[in-house]
């Protein structure tokens, strides 16, 4: 029933890859630290489970988004590659942050970051436009900080990297096929840090590390197939409406997070 539950976990996130550009992590981690607990993980190292397995996942959901972006012709590799150096940068630092915190220190912090993006999703505008000229130093600042709060909170760089692409003048469809390829680096260099981080713990059986391994597999064979899926509808969808409805899930996930939190 576990394994079936992960498999469910990734259906949905292989389709948000697909639909926005993001690596699922905003799902993957909360869905996670629930699973986890009812399994019996030690508190000591749920969060650090979570995180690192999400970012794991994530290898596999960005990858098979991008290949689909790609072959739609929404991705930009021109842009990847000035975000990919500093986002490695940002991810760097970040993780060796993360080992200066507490568990319950990350844990409040992926709650104030889902109310957030939240109420981001809510706000923001998308206003296509022709893309404008963006220095080297704007984009070495957004990969930085895309890099150093995903590594820190074991998500993709979809929250961060899309409204700034657009806000560049991007449309939508390019600023998600790009926001997809960067969660590549992002995914691989992240979770290479927390299986390191994890290896001399006392972790659960069939763990690397950090990342557990049935979690990985369930999320990530479903995520690969359903990330065609979200490609698709991104095509021809209300970007507005979907990232709105979209937005409503998180702050309903942050809230039941934020009670289980303070209990």
């Amino acid at each position: 029933m576990i394994f079936l539950l992960y498999l469910a976990v990734g259906a949905f996130v292989g389709t948000l890859s697909g639909l926005f550009g993001i690596g699922g992590g905003v799902i993957i981690v909360p869905t996670l630290l629930l699973i986890f607990k009812e399994q019996g993980f030690s508190s000591d190292i749920t969060m650090f489970m979570a995180l690192g397995t999400s970012l794991a996942t994530i290898v596999v959901t960005a990858a098979s988004s991008t290949l689909r972006h790609y072959n739609m012709g929404n991705l930009i590799v021109e842009v990847s590659k000035k975000l990919i150096p500093p986002i490695l940068v940002g991810i760097c630092v970040g993780a060796y942050l993360v080992n200066q915190v507490k568990a319950s220190t990350l844990e409040a912090l992926f709650i104030t970051y889902l109310y957030l993006v939240s109420l981001k999703m809510i706000l923001y505008k998308v206003k296509v436009d022709e893309p404008k000229e963006t220095s080297k130093f704007l984009y070495g600042i957004t990969g930085f900080i895309i890099g150093l709060k995903s590594s820190i909170l074991g998500i993709g760089g979809g929250t961060i990297s899309v409204p700034f692409l657009t806000w560049r003048g991007y449309p939508m469809k390019n600023a998600v096929g790009t926001s997809a390829s960067i969660g590549i680096p992002i995914a691989l260099t992240g979770s290479a840090f927390y299986i390191y981080n994890g290896f001399d713990k006392l972790t659960p059986e069939y763990s690397l590390g950090y990342v557990y391994l049935p979690a990985f597999f369930g999320i990530s064979i479903a995520s690969f197939f359903f990330t065609k899926l979200g490609a698709k509808i991104s095509s021809v969808a209300n970007q507005v409406l979907m990232k709105k409805i979209f937005a409503i899930m998180l702050i309903l996930i942050a809230i039941k997070k934020t009670t289980s939190f303070i209990s």
